[in-house]
């Protein structure tokens, strides 16, 4: 019989034995398949939320852009030229978007709206949805000279008025003619900060605020004819950016219609992906304790397969199949969960985001989870397994333990290795940003080695440890250190969990501390926008009077986007995905004669004040060094239809945190000579009550409606919401983790509870009091989940604050309540679930352990 005939007449018997074997029930397999389903579950449930996401923004993307393409220019509207040419691909529709100050008729209140004027032809695509739902051209149109609108629900509330009511926007008295029920491309618009506010393009013109500098967006958007392919619209783009090299326009098309929103979801999947990996390595534990366990259960069945004269090979054969068919049951369970959380996604994001209401099946990200899930089984069971191959049966037959005859063959550990490398490549190469993926397995893997030598440590610890009168904390330190403890299992499963529970709390912690303390202590109480040259000065004069203990700065303000860096395309330059922002879309940009406050001068050195020589750039150090340029460089910058290149002269370190006037770019003054700005102004009060900020906001937008005031605490209120409903997705995320933790910890107590009713037993003869057997365990338990807790404390604020301080760049600082937290929560969970276990154990019956010695 050939060697291929003769393992497959193996591998069908092994099979038949594993079935067999699997009749007895699954009883000791409950928590072993519950950790793989909870890691598969979460992987597969992310991934295919996050794929249904995108296939929504993809088959929606002409609705939520607005049209088959989108040029959007800042400052400017297009010119003869580009209109003609704009015109001549479809039907094209102009919009514009801007954020400007909204009052009351009587001018006693005010807020922040964000205005989008648009014209007859839109929404190109979708539908606008009012209420009233009337025809758009009769809810805009200028009827008597004033302007009619569409409004939010939040600018009603705000504002205390209703429909039917008016308001001025700059110098236009505006008719509230309709609520605002669907916008359908506001998603392509980006994040706002405040309430819609719909009008007609005529009616902005109106209203006076856009003039030449005004912070205004332009948007052109076309619909192409039927059948138009996706290369056609990508040869109308290369056309575009050819025949008008200047123009600085921004294009998408239908297949990027929010590419915002995409990264970010991407992002976040990335991130809740490894969570799930995290679960599913800790379910990893579960896996190597149930299998260790249940074989020890094996021993006489072993012993007899080898009498009758098994090899050892066949041993390890019967019991991986066994394994894998058991770890199918939880990936498939894992499996059903994850593809049905599209289905809820569905049903709970429908309103806000494009998610397909019947959910679907993505087969790809199932594919990905299960195969995550073999993987981690195969890395935890293959060393378990090999020992019981090489066990004797001699051995077996006078009980001798699964672990007693050490490390196994070197061919299963070689196995282990190459199956450990193939999980964390499989986690590289499947993650967006694999620098994070990178780190998170080099994580993992040195969690791993200090959470054993950690529990190394207490047992050793243990074992040299003087002898103490009391008997039950004699009992709990020969507990923790003897042949066969709980010890290395419970510090690794509940460490992990723990580790990457503080880091979470940590990181939401510090956020919540910048954004509802430090920030708003550091921040100005007001940020001006749109401040004309005309009204400068007397726009300071105001601010002066109203708020004469107040700091003011101003500066120049312009937009620009990054065209060139060293005379390349930078659609052609390869940057780091933490720096790929400076080069997308339009940046602020300003120009100085010194140094800017919240600045310092790194490297290279600042222009003299009166210089006039080629145009200069002081660029922001870290943003620098992510997008790789340095002193010498040149970069190209469009603004107002012109490229304007120029020479990187130093860097700068920027205190991004301060929430001041901070630019990436700053030019020199000659570099802008003439070209039409308008201002950007903080004004600082330390002394101003929440009274004299309105006071002085209702004095300028009544003396100047075309400045736009935004209330910087108004403004953190809304990034805080953001934020909260940020860390309940992350407490959720890491709560799986856990979970999978105190599964592994509970499956971790049950495989020790055999040896547990053998020494509970014997010590009970020898007089031990119940009381006393329980005040040993639970010492044992407390010892062995303070020791995990100070690991956790340790690793987690390490990786707390390297994401805090290195990658967003803000102070970071341990919080002692998580600590406190973190300590309560591991002595809960191990006392707690040891005790549990340990009470049952307490209940048996000598007789029959004692027939068995």
């Amino acid at each position: 019989m050939s060697a291929s005939g003769g393992f497959a007449q193996t591998l069908r018997l092994a099979v038949r034995f594993s079935l067999r074997e699997m009749r007895g029930g699954l009883s000791g397999f409950l928590i072993f398949i519950a950790c793989i389903a909870l890691g598969v579950a979460a992987i597969g449930g992310v991934n295919s939320v996050a794929r249904a996401i995108t296939l929504g923004v993809e088959a929606q993307g002409r609705d939520l852009l607005g049209g088959d393409i989108r040029f959007q220019l800042v400052h400017r509207e297009t010119d003869a030229a580009e209109t003609s040419f704009l015109e001549s691909i479809g039907t094209l529709a102009h919009s514009a978007n801007m954020r400007s100050m909204a009052r009351l008729a009587d001018g006693s209140d005010q807020t922040l709206v964000e205005v989008k004027a648009v014209d007859a032809l839109y929404p190109l695509y979708g539908e606008l949805v009012a209420e009233p739902n009337l025809p758009l051209s009769e809810l805009l149109e200028i009827r008597d000279g004033v302007v009619g609108a569409i409004v939010a629900d939040m600018l009603l509330d705000r504002l205390g008025v209703k429909i039917g009511d008016k308001i001025r926007l700059g110098n236009a008295e505006v008719e509230l003619r309709a609520r605002l029920v669907t916008e359908p491309d506001a998603i392509s618009d980006g994040f706002g900060l405040a309430p819609r506010l719909f009008v007609s393009l005529d009616g902005l013109r109106a209203s006076g605020l856009m003039q030449p500098g005004s912070l205004v967006e332009h948007a052109y958007k076309i619909r192409m004819a039927d059948g138009t392919s996706d290369a056609d619209i990508n040869q109308i783009r290369e056309r575009a950016s050819a025949e008008f090299p200047n123009a600085g326009w921004s294009i998408r098309s239908r297949t990027n219609a929010a590419p915002a929103l995409s990264s970010n979801i991407e992002r976040f999947s990335q991130f809740l992906t490894l969570v799930g990996l995290t679960a599913l390595v800790v379910g990893g534990v579960g896996v190597a304790n149930a299998v260790r366990a249940y074989l020890d259960s094996k021993r006489g069945v072993i012993a007899t397969f080898k009498s009758l004269g098994a090899s050892g090979r066949f041993v390890f054969i019967v019991y991986l199949v066994q394994m894998l068919m058991i770890a199918l049951m939880g990936i498939v369970a894992g499996l059903i969960l994850g593809a049905l959380m599209p289905v809820a996604a569905g049903a709970l994001l429908s309103s806000v985001l494009p998610v397909p209401a019947s959910g679907g099946i993505y087969p790809g990200a199932l594919a990905l989870a299960a195969l995550f899930g073999v993987l981690v089984t195969l890395a935890f069971a293959l060393l378990p397994l090999g020992r019981a191959r090489d066990v004797p049966a001699t051995a077996l037959f006078r009980q001798r333990s699964m672990d007693a005859n050490g490390m196994p063959r070197a061919v299963y550990v070689v196995a282990t290795l190459v199956v450990a490398v193939a999980l964390a490549v499989l986690a590289i190469s499947t993650s967006g940003d694999q620098r994070i993926a990178v780190t998170f397995v080099g994580a993992a893997i040195f969690a791993f080695l200090v959470l054993r030598l950690v529990g190394w440590a207490v047992q050793a610890l243990a074992r040299r440890s003087p002898r103490v009168r009391s008997t039950a904390l004699r009992l709990a330190i020969g507990n923790i250190h003897r042949p066969g403890a709980l010890t290395p299992s419970v510090v690794l499963s509940l460490g992990l969990g723990l580790t990457l529970l503080v880091t979470l709390a940590l990181i939401d912690g510090n956020l919540r501390r910048q954004i509802a303390g430090n920030l708003p202590e550091q921040a100005p109480n007001f940020f001006f926008v749109d401040i004309q040259s005309g009204d400068a000065d007397a726009f300071a004069d105001l601010v002066a009077k109203e708020a004469p203990d107040g700091k003011l700065i101003r500066v120049p303000m312009l937009r620009g986007r990054v065209m060139e860096l060293n005379g390349v395309d930078v659609r052609k330059v390869q940057v780091p995905p933490e720096g790929a922002w400076v080069l997308r879309g339009d940046r602020g940009i300003t120009y100085a004669r010194n140094v800017p406050e919240n600045s310092t001068l790194t490297e290279g050195n600042w222009w003299p004040q009166d210089y006039d020589g080629e145009p200069l750039v002081s660029f922001a150090a870290q943003e620098g060094r992510e997008i790789g340029v340095k002193i010498g460089d040149t970069i190209t910058v469009n603004v107002l239809g012109r490229n304007i290149t120029a020479r990187i002269a130093n860097f700068r370190e920027v205190q991004w945190e301060s929430l001041g006037i901070n630019f990436v770019m700053v030019f020199s003054p000659n570099t802008f000579a003439g070209a039409p700005h308008s201002w950007l102004a903080t004004l600082s009060d330390d002394k101003a009550t929440p009274a004299d900020d309105a006071r002085l906001l209702n004095a300028i937008t009544r003396a100047f409606p075309g400045i736009t005031s935004v209330r910087v605490k108004d403004a953190l209120e809304i990034v805080n919401d953001i934020v909260a409903q940020l860390a309940l997705a992350i407490r959720a995320a890491a709560a799986v983790a856990l979970i999978a933790s105190v599964l592994v910890l509970s499956g971790a107590l049950a495989a020790g509870n055999r040896a547990r009713i053998h020494d509970a037993v014997v010590l009970k003869t020898l007089g031990a009091t119940r009381r006393t057997l329980i005040a040993a365990f639970s010492l044992e338990y407390a010892i062995i989940g303070l020791a995990t807790a100070v690991f956790a404390l340790f690793a987690g604020g390490l990786a707390a604050w390297f994401v805090v301080a290195r990658i967003m760049s803000l102070p970071s600082s341990f919080l002692p309540e998580v600590a406190v937290s973190t300590v309560v929560l591991a002595l809960v969970l191990t006392v707690g679930f040891g005790l549990v276990g340990t009470w049952r154990v307490l209940g048996h019956k000598a007789a029959p352990v004692l027939r068995n010695l």
